[in-house]
């Protein structure tokens, strides 16, 4: 198997020095880490959390659909008031399931407003039906000066975003374009691409949420960030 990149360099999720390589050209997810397993994505996420943040370990602290790898595995280790959520069908909303996950759905949080200072989510936001609403919600559940910092692939650039699937009245998935699915850590099926986002993302946001957006595009080797897609969103509720 041959190496496409290789180099020596220093990793943020799991504070070491280490090797990055990947065998595969697509470097979004097989650029790792040679200690921690993490990938592009994960470390510039994790180094965003760090630049605007860096009390985040005292901070409290909402992620949804959490890895068990890279800014993840930082953030339940170290953040004392760290909470990680995925949704289950099936199950009442807010509550434990047998994973010890928190059962929630970003579109209809159960969270009181402004319990978190930060809220991560990764790779989530172009599986959500109804984006509007679940950008509300995060906005509610943030305190002011609080953000949510996320990475999406911002796949149309400057076109206009997409909506790729949607539900009917019925509550039905329609097709809008060719079914396309990503990798769910809770479903071997995997999860329903539902937005192909550009960079005005920033502005449905602040529609519909009231954050402010910065667009954060690194390209570093020596942090092993580099790949497609690598953008990482901070979008900020300002203080009343």
């Amino acid at each position: 198997m041959s190496i496409v990149l290789s180099n020596d360099g220093y990793c943020v999720t799991c504070d070491s020095e280490t090797t990055f390589s990947s065998s595969n050209e697509w470097l979004r997810d097989f650029y790792l880490c040679g200690n921690c397993g993490s990938i592009p994505r994960e470390r510039a996420l994790m180094y965003c959390i760090e630049r605007y943040y860096p009390k985040w370990k005292d901070l409290s602290v909402h992620e949804s659909s959490p890895s068990h790898r890279g800014a993840s595995a930082k953030l339940k280790k170290y953040c004392k008031n760290y909470l990680a959520s995925h949704f289950f069908s099936g199950i009442p909303p807010g509550k434990i399931h047998s994973s010890g996950f928190r059962n929630e759905d970003l579109e209809n949080q159960t969270f009181a407003d402004e319990s978190f200072d930060l809220v991560i989510t990764q790779d989530v936001m172009e599986h959500i039906f109804d984006p509007a609403r679940a950008f509300t919600e995060i906005a509610r559940v943030l305190k002011p000066g609080g953000a949510h910092i996320f990475s999406v692939p911002l796949i149309n650039k400057e076109k206009p975003s997409e909506i790729w699937a949607s539900r009917d009245d019925t509550g039905k998935i329609v097709h809008l374009k060719e079914p396309e699915y990503h990798g769910n850590p809770i479903d071997d099926k995997g999860s329903l691409v539902t937005m192909h986002w550009g960079y005005d993302i920033s502005d449905f946001v602040l529609k519909h949420g009231g954050l402010y957006t910065t667009i954060n595009y690194i390209d570093n080797l020596s942090l092993g960030i580099r790949a497609e897609y690598i953008e990482i969103l901070v979008s900020r509720k300002i203080n009343a």
